[in-house]
């Protein structure tokens, strides 16, 4: 018969400690460093094509007068944080968080007030008017699927104000 001695049991709980220590590293929450950038002061006026693409998620490559850049764009499901930095100098800007739909091909826009329904998008949260340098963040706990992030503040969108982020299992 085996007998534990009080020396094996702690040995023992010493291990079962290191290996838990070790899930929680491997379980690690996600960080996305979120980049809110334009062209300058100017970068809001809206041209004939900008309108033509009101709504729609494409955006022909260097037509964007403004955008967002993240580090990574696919993370796996679980706690996601967004550590969000308007790199303006002179606009400010924000970060909306959204699923999209299975076969989307266009958001919710609301063409009178030139910025996305929320609402009906389903937002997940968002970091609100960042001033030109200013810093905010959000955290979420994500599931498997396409989100986008996007400003929305009027007219922002449509100059090119967004990005996608895959989420896996």
């Amino acid at each position: 018969m085996m007998q534990i001695t009080r020396r094996k049991s702690l040995a023992l709980a010493a291990g079962l400690a290191a290996l838990i220590s070790v899930q929680a590293a491997f379980a690690a929450d996600t960080t996305v460093t979120v980049s809110l950038w334009d062209k300058g002061p100017d970068s809001v006026m809206m041209d004939e094509a900008h309108m033509g693409m009101m709504g729609k998620m494409q955006m022909p490559a260097g037509m964007a007068m403004m955008g967002i850049s993240v580090d990574v764009a696919t993370v796996p499901a679980g706690t996601v944080t967004f550590n969000v930095t308007n790199a303006s100098k002179d606009i400010v800007h924000e970060m909306v968080l959204s699923p999209i739909k299975a076969g989307a091909t266009e958001l919710p826009y609301l063409k009178d007030e030139n910025r996305i329904d929320e609402e009906t998008a389903g937002h997940l949260g968002e970091v609100s008017e960042l001033d030109p340098g200013a810093a905010g963040s959000l955290t979420v706990d994500m599931t498997p699927g396409q989100y986008i992030i996007y400003c929305n503040i009027p007219g922002h969108f449509i100059g090119g104000m967004w990005t996608m982020v895959t989420v896996t299992e």
